[in-house]
Order: structure tokens, then C-alpha cells, then sequence
């Protein structure tokens, strides 16, 4: 895919051929047409996914054609991306769809693949990740959970504990990364299991974050059974899969085309706070912060187009996925800090009845609660890492 040369405006706008504008029209049509207006959402919401997948695998648009996706080129991606991000569309879980259906595809049995990824597809199962451990954050390869073999060889007892674990309240399965071996490196002895949440020896804690929400959770295992059928790939080889599954995550968690409708959002919000005889977005200091967003913003938006092409040619998400979770989380609190700004004393208002502009309460809950974008999925000093290596050749000192 050749990058097309974008339109001198506040986002990329790039030249579409006649099939591609036929195809933005088609999108858009649907999407108006299917917008939720009243009612039952949860039916809605069902429904609507039914009449994407009868679209042709609208309702799965990045899984492969292999697997019922659509077969759509960077750019179709790229439309979709734009325009669902500006129009009513169902909310939708990634762990499943966009983190583990990659991992069965590329590692999962024939068997694994018959028996999850439909229910994955038709959104009747809900997924959590667990990764992140009290001890193994950042340095993930450094988890302790422990899967011993039962003497038969059938099972796997697992013991350990989990934390940042999101939704893991309302989750049905875990997919977990569980340490089987001791031996060698201590990337070599982890494995990649799959199991459910409501059986006896798990124990789901909730965590109240910053933002005042509760959708993070602390995981214990105890003596938790899983048949050896249900781990994903080779023994003591999970640390493969898990990457893969992370650049995945890493390229979602961006956001790019949420951050382009926020950016929208909070100059009309800056347009409506007096400042003198003007607006907030009058002020230069202000304005001048909006516009380096802005460019950094439209920089980011074609590193998403590069990995999309990239994605495209069958490749999985390399460094630029790195690059684009960096990048792309940073802007997504740059937003909200500008947003809190523009909220003034009234973002202060927090735990409060409501007062001054309308956005200034759920500003300062989306400030608070995006904190943790640039620690989860890998830490910003990860990526960074990532990035020197991996793009910049540098390597670390004494090494």
C-alpha cells in the first residue's frame, strides 16, 4: 500500500479512489441506518452485530478472511476506523475479539479454533487477560502464578495471584499466562493456558481506581483444575504467543480515531468557555497547545496507516505498534489534561454536585482515569525500550 498524500486540515484526509469513496458511502449508509435510538440497547446491540456479519464480516472487520473477517485493504481499515468512530456503534471487548482470536488463529488447534472463536465472534463469552502480577508488571516474564502437572499428565493446578485484571468481574474465561517451568531463561518456562472464571478456587477483588470506577480487578488462584487440552501451543513456549497477543493490544490501545473525535470535542468545549470578549479558544496559549496536538496527532494517525499496510501483507504489528501505544496514549492524556483546563475551577468540583460547564465533571474522571494509559499494556519506558532497540539499533549498556 502507497501512503496517499494527505489534504492540508486539522486531521489526515487522504485521497480515496472511486472505490474506496463508494465503499466510505456503504459504511457510512450502514451506520446510519443501524444507529441506536431507543429501546432494548442490549437487543440492539446483538442485532446490530448480526446485520454487520451479514454484511460480509463487518461485525469481525480485523480478523482474516480465513476466519470470516472481510478482506478489506489499509484503507478500507482505515475507513472504518474514521467512521465508526464518529457515529453510535455498540460497545465492544477486545480481549476476545482482538487479543486472543490472533493467538488461536496463528498457535490455537484446529480443535481450540472450532471451540472458541465462534462464541468469540457472536459475543457470547466475555474474556479477561491474565498477565500482570503484584510482582510482574513491566517486567511481565518475572511471574510467579504456578501450573504443576497433575501425576496423570491431564491437568494443570493452577496457584498464584493476578492483578489490573480488567473485567475480570464480569468475566467468563481467562486467557493466563502461568509459569510451568523453572528451568533456563525465565521467558523459556511459561505457558499459555485458558480457563473459566466460575469454578472453585478463584476469588475476584475488586480495585477502586482513581477515576472512582471499578472495572480492575486482583485475581487469586488456589489449587485452580485445568485440562492440559486448554493450553494453547507448546508447553513452556507462551512467552512467543504473549508477544504477539501484546503488539496486538499495544496498536489498539493507541486509540487514534477516539482521539481525533475527542480533539473535535474539546475545541468546541474550549469555544464555549467566555474568556473577555472571546472564548478560551481565542487565547493563543491555548490555541497553540490544541495545534501541536493536532501535528502530533496527524504523525501518529499515518504510523497507524503504515502498520495497517503492514498488517495488510499478512505481517504482525512490529515496533510500530510500540511507537502508536507511546505516541497514542500520551495524546489520549494531553486531551484530557487540556480538557481539565478548559473546565477551569469547575473540573475541581470532583465527588461534588455538578457545576459551572457541563464536560468539567466527566473531564476530570476521564483525567484521572487516564493515568494508567501509559502504564498498562506496557509501560511508556517499555516502549520506549522497544523502540531503541528495535528501530534505533541501540542497545543497552553491558549488553
Amino acid at each position: 500500500m502507497s501512503i496517499p498524500q494527505p489534504k492540508r486540515s486539522a486531521t489526515v484526509d487522504i485521497e480515496l479512489s472511486p472505490e474506496d469513496l463508494s465503499f466510505q458511502s456503504e459504511v457510512r449508509n450502514f451506520l446510519k441506518e443501524n444507529a441506536y435510538k431507543q429501546g432494548d440497547y442490549n437487543k440492539w446491540r446483538l442485532n446490530w452485530f448480526k446485520l454487520a456479519r451479514a454484511k460480509g464480516g463487518w461485525d469481525i472487520p480485523k480478523w482474516p478472511e480465513k476466519f470470516g473477517g472481510p478482506g478489506w485493504s489499509p484503507t478500507q481499515h482505515y475507513i472504518w476506523e474514521k467512521q465508526t468512530a464518529v457515529s453510535v456503534t455498540p460497545w465492544d471487548l477486545p480481549f476476545g475479539l482482538s487479543m486472543l482470536a490472533p493467538v488461536l488463529m496463528n498457535y490455537g488447534s484446529q480443535e481450540q479454533q472450532d471451540r472458541f472463536l465462534p462464541a468469540i465472534r457472536d459475543r457470547k463469552v466475555n474474556w479477561c487477560q491474565g498477565y500482570s502480577e503484584p510482582g510482574a508488571g513491566s517486567d511481565l516474564a518475572n511471574l510467579k502464578t504456578k501450573a504443576q502437572l497433575t501425576p496423570d499428565g491431564k491437568h494443570y493446578i493452577v496457584n498464584g495471584t493476578k492483578i489490573w485484571t480488567t473485567l475480570a468481574h464480569i468475566a467468563d474465561w481467562i486467557f493466563c499466562l502461568v509459569r510451568t517451568s523453572d528451568t533456563g531463561k525465565k521467558q523459556e518456562g511459561i505457558s499459555f493456558l485458558l480457563f473459566p472464571m466460575k469454578q472453585t478456587g478463584i476469588e475476584v477483588k475488586p480495585i477502586i481506581t482513581l477515576g472512582g470506577a471499578h472495572s480492575v480487578n486482583m485475581v487469586h488462584f488456589t489449587d485452580v483444575k485445568v485440562p492440559v487440552e486448554n493450553r494453547v501451543g507448546e508447553a513452556d513456549q507462551g512467552w512467543t504467543y504473549a508477544k504477539g497477543l501484546l503488539q496486538h493490544e499495544r496498536t489498539g490501545l493507541a486509540g487514534i480515531s477516539r482521539s481525533l473525535v475527542a480533539l473535535e470535542s474539546l475545541k468546541e468545549q474550549a469555544k464555549g468557555v467566555k474568556r473577555g470578549n472571546g472564548t478560551l479558544m481565542d487565547e493563543p496559549a491555548f490555541r497553540t497547545k490544541v495545534a501541536e496536538l493536532e501535528v502530533d496527532l496527524m504523525a501518529t494517525e499515518f504510523t497507524e496507516l503504515r502498520s495497517l499496510a503492514a498488517a495488510a501483507g499478512g505481517h504482525n504489528p512490529g515496533p510500530e505498534s510500540s511507537i502508536l501505544k507511546l505516541k497514542g496514549t500520551e495524546i489520549q492524556q494531553r486531551i484530557q489534561k487540556l480538557t481539565v483546563e478548559a473546565g477551569g475551577i469547575y473540573s475541581a468540583a470532583w465527588g461534588a454536585k455538578p457545576v459551572g460547564h457541563s464536560f468539567a465533571r466527566a473531564g476530570m474522571s476521564g483525567y484521572l482515569s487516564s493515568r494508567a494509559y501509559t502504564i498498562y499494556g506496557g509501560a511508556s519506558e517499555v516502549q520506549k525500550d522497544v523502540v531503541a532497540k528495535n528501530v534505533l539499533g541501540i542497545k543497552k549498556s553491558g549488553k
